[in-house]
């Protein structure tokens, strides 16, 4: 993971943006498997604003944990704008953070198709304003990466940190 190493890592950067707002974050992940989570819980006083990461890898995980419909993961499959939208979102509901991050996508090297190959991912991140003041909104990229399984998760892991704190700056 040294690869990806610079001055200050992006969970140590995310994390000091998180504590000087007063806000806090949960993780929804599936092809990183906690791998977020992970990262950010390396950096020391994580637990100021860390509360819980959710690894949803299945349908069910996706439904029953983070309050993905039946019908989104039927239309479009969990690869997709939608499901990591609604695992952002369930992510920062379900835990009652300011934030939320989420990642599906396909880390292979097998389950790849024409329209989404190997390497594809959706990273979603949602922010809760104030109750009443209409501020609450989500985002939602795709993006494609190289490489093995593991660099590819690792990718998506930093990308998703990065996109997080994208939205806190």
């Amino acid at each position: 993971m040294d690869e990806f190493a610079d001055d200050t890592p992006v969970e140590k950067r995310l994390g000091d943006a998180l504590r000087d707002a007063g806000a806090t974050v949960a993780t929804a992940e599936s092809c990183t498997g906690g791998l977020i989570g992970s990262l950010l819980t390396d950096v020391s006083g994580s637990s100021d604003y860390f509360d819980r990461g959710f690894v949803t890898y299945s349908y069910d995980a996706k439904m029953e944990h983070l309050g993905v419909s039946r019908e989104t993961l039927d239309e479009h499959g969990a690869v997709s704008e939608p499901v990591s939208r609604q695992m952002a979102r369930g992510a920062r509901d379900v835990a009652g953070t300011t934030w939320g991050v989420a990642t599906t996508g396909i880390a292979g090297p097998t389950g790849g198709t024409e329209e989404k190959p190997v390497g594809t991912v959706f990273v979603a991140v949602a922010y809760a304003g104030e109750w009443g003041s209409g501020d609450s909104y989500s985002t939602v990229e795709r993006y494609e990466f190289d490489g093995t399984r593991r660099e590819i998760k690792a990718r998506i892991a930093r990308r998703a940190l990065e996109d997080a704190l994208s939205e806190l700056e």
